[in-house]
C-alpha cells in the first residue's frame, strides 16, 4: 500500500469487486460517486518527503472515516484494509496488498493533530460536495448538541483522590523507579498498590474522612519530595504529578501551625467551578456537567446540518460543521464560531434553526446585520417568581425610562440605581434597583419582592435587545412561527445516528483534542452514509408515532 491514493482502481479488483457485490455497496458507491476522495498532497504538510516511500496518507484518511462509519476499531479496520474486497475497492489497492499495521492509524491521527489539521478531512468532502452542488451556502441549517462520556470510571470523591495519588505514583514507578524507591513510605505499596474500586471503602462517615485524610497527607508527602531542589527537575513535568498538585489545591485545605499540620476537605462553596475543576485523573480536561437532570464526565459534541426540503432543492441532508467542547461550555458561545467556519468553507445558511440554549438576544440581533442569517429560535420565557406564580408583579409590570436611566413600579415609585455591565455569561446587562426605603413601606411589598434587606432589582437587557426578546416571546406562540421552526426537530434523528452509528455517545479517546478528532470523523462518515441512501433513493425516514398517540391523533 505505497502509492498515491488517486491511483485508478486496478482492473481485478473491480472485476472481482463487481462480481461479488452486483448491485454495489457504500464503499464501491462513495469511489464511484465521488472518485479518489482524499489525495496524498492534501496532507502533505503534515508527512515528510524524505525516506523511503510510508503509506498513502490520502488512503490512511479514508480508512479512518470507514472506521467510524462502521464503528470500526483500529485492528478491525486494518484487517478490513487486507481482507475485504469492497474496501480494496474503495481505496484503489490490488486484491494481493498486503495492507499495514493497526498502529499505523494511531500515528496518522497523531500527525493530524500536531499539525492542526483534524477538520482537514470534513473539509475536503465539503468542498467535493460543493462542486457536485449537493450542499452550499444561503440554505437552511440546524444545529443542536448533546453529551459525550469521557472515557473513564465514574468515581466519589473518595475514590478519585486516592486513584488520583495512585495515578501519579504509577507513573513516577514507570518514570523513576529508583528515586521513587528511595523517597516513597513504604506502606504506600500496599495502601495504592491496587485500583481504589478494587477494595472495599470504609462505610463509616468517620472512617471515610480519616481516610481521605490520609490520602491528604500521603499526596502532600509525595509532592514535597518531587519538588525539594534534590530531585530530578523533570519529575516536576511528569503530567500526573501535574494533575496531583491541581487536585489537592483543588480539593483540600492545608494549614501547618508551629510544626503541627491540618489537613481538610474543601467545602461546596469553596470549591472551584465546574468549568476548571479536574474530574478525572486520567483526563484532566474532561469536566462534570449536569443539564436537565442528567449529569456526566466528559465533553459535548454539536452537529450543524444542512436541512433544505429535499424536493426542492435536490440536496441531501448532510453535517457542514462539528464544534466540540468540553462540558461545562455553554451552548451559546458556540453559535459565532459555527458561523466563522461556516462563512470560511463557504457554507453560511440564510437561516439557521437553533433551540433555546443557544438564541439570545445580542444574536438574534446582530446575526441578521453582521452576517446575513436569520436566526429562527426561541428564546426563555420570563421565569421569575412573580412571573411564574401569575400574582406578582413581573417585569411587563414596570415603565423602563431608557433616555431617563430610570424605572416606573406599578405604584409610581422611581427606581434609584441604574448600573450596565454583563452577566454571568458575559452578556451585556442592565440592573434597575429601587432604594430599600422605597419599597420597605409599600402595602403590595409581598407581590413584588420578598427581600427585606433590599428593594426590588429588574435586571434587563439593553433597550435594543430587550425589544427583540418581547418580539420572539409574542411571534413563538403563533402557528407561522411554530411550522418554521418545526424543521429544527430533525437534527435529533442526526445526533441518534451519530450515537447509534459511530458511537460519539462515549468517546474513543483521553483529551479534548483527540475527542474533536474523532467526531469530524464521525461527521465525515455520516455525510458519506447519508450519500449512499441520497443515490439509493432511499427516502427520510418518517416522524415515529407511538400507537397511545395515534389514537390521540386519530380522534
Amino acid at each position: 500500500m505505497r502509492s498515491d491514493s488517486g491511483a485508478e482502481v486496478p482492473a481485478l479488483t473491480r472485476d472481482v469487486a463487481r462480481a461479488v457485490f452486483p448491485k454495489g455497496c457504500l464503499a464501491m458507491r462513495i469511489r464511484d460517486g465521488l472518485g479518489p476522495l482524499f489525495s496524498d498532497e492534501d496532507f502533505k504538510a503534515a508527512f515528510g518527503v524524505r525516506g523511503r516511500p510510508g503509506i498513502s496518507p490520502g488512503r490512511l484518511a479514508l480508512v479512518s472515516v470507514l472506521q467510524f462509519a462502521e464503528n470500526l476499531t483500529d485492528r478491525q479496520a486494518a484487517h478490513a484494509v487486507r481482507a475485504r474486497i469492497d474496501v480494496k475497492y474503495l481505496l484503489g489497492l490490488e486484491l494481493t496488498d498486503s495492507g499495514f499495521d493497526h498502529t499505523v492509524l494511531t500515528g496518522f491521527r497523531d500527525r493530524l493533530l500536531a499539525h492542526g489539521m483534524e477538520a482537514r478531512v470534513l473539509d475536503l468532502l465539503l468542498e467535493r460536495l460543493a462542486e457536485l452542488g449537493l450542499v452550499g451556502s444561503g440554505g437552511r441549517q440546524r444545529t443542536d448538541s448533546t453529551h459525550v462520556l469521557a472515557a473513564v470510571r465514574s468515581l466519589s470523591r473518595l475514590e478519585f483522590i486516592g486513584e488520583t495519588l495512585r495515578a501519579a505514583l504509577e507513573a513516577l514507578a514507570a518514570a523513576a523507579p529508583d528515586w521513587l524507591r528511595a523517597s516513597m513510605d513504604p506502606a504506600w505499596q500496599e495502601r495504592y498498590g491496587a485500583r481504589v474500586d478494587a477494595y472495599r471503602l470504609p462505610p463509616d462517615e468517620q472512617e471515610r474522612r480519616t481516610l481521605a485524610r490520609q490520602i491528604a497527607t500521603d499526596g502532600y508527602r509525595l509532592l514535597e519530595s518531587v519538588f525539594v531542589p534534590t530531585a530530578p527537575g523533570w519529575l516536576q513535568q511528569v503530567p500526573a504529578v501535574t494533575v496531583l498538585r491541581t487536585v489537592w489545591v483543588q480539593q483540600f485545605t492545608r494549614i501547618v501551625t508551629d510544626g503541627e499540620e491540618e489537613v481538610t476537605w474543601r467545602g461546596k462553596d469553596d470549591l472551584p467551578p465546574s468549568r476548571a475543576m479536574v474530574a478525572s485523573p486520567y483526563d484532566p480536561e474532561a469536566r462534570y456537567a449536569k443539564k436537565r437532570g442528567s449529569a456526566w464526565v466528559g465533553y459535548k459534541i454539536h452537529l450543524s446540518e444542512s436541512c433544505d426540503d429535499p424536493g426542492e432543492l435536490k440536496r441531501p441532508h448532510l453535517v457542514t460543521h462539528v464544534v466540540t467542547t468540553d462540558a461545562t461550555v455553554n451552548d451559546a458561545m458556540v453559535v459565532q464560531e459555527v458561523h466563522d467556519r461556516l462563512t470560511s468553507k463557504g457554507l453560511l445558511p440564510g437561516e439557521h434553526l437553533l433551540d433555546a440554549g443557544y438564541t439570545s438576544a445580542e444574536l438574534l440581533l446582530t446575526a441578521p446585520t453582521t452576517r446575513g442569517v436569520s436566526v429562527v429560535g426561541p428564546v426563555r420565557s420570563n421565569n421569575t417568581r412573580q412571573s411564574a406564580s401569575g400574582g406578582g408583579f413581573g417585569k411587563s409590570a414596570f415603565t423602563i425610562n431608557w433616555q431617563a436611566k430610570h424605572a416606573l413600579c406599578p405604584t409610581g415609585a422611581t427606581s434609584r440605581y441604574w448600573t450596565e455591565g454583563v452577566d454571568n455569561n458575559g452578556r451585556d446587562a442592565i440592573r434597575i434597583r429601587f432604594a430599600t426605603a422605597t419599597c420597605a413601606p409599600c402595602p403590595v411589598r409581598d407581590q413584588c419582592t420578598r427581600s427585606t434587606q433590599y428593594g426590588r432589582q429588574l435586571t434587563v437587557r439593553p433597550q435594543e435587545q430587550d425589544a427583540v426578546l418581547e418580539r420572539v416571546r409574542a411571534e413563538q406562540s403563533t402557528d407561522e412561527w411554530k411550522d418554521r421552526y418545526a424543521a429544527r426537530a430533525g437534527v435529533e434523528g442526526t445526533i441518534h445516528q451519530a450515537v447509534a452509528t459511530a458511537g460519539v455517545r462515549r468517546t474513543r479517546y483521553v483529551g479534548l483534542a483527540k475527542t474533536r478528532l474523532a467526531h469530524i470523523l464521525t461527521a465525515t462518515a455520516i455525510n458519506l452514509i447519508r450519500l449512499d441512501a441520497w443515490w439509493n433513493e432511499t427516502p427520510l425516514a418518517r416522524t415515529r408515532t407511538s400507537r397511545l398517540a395515534a389514537l390521540g391523533l386519530a380522534a
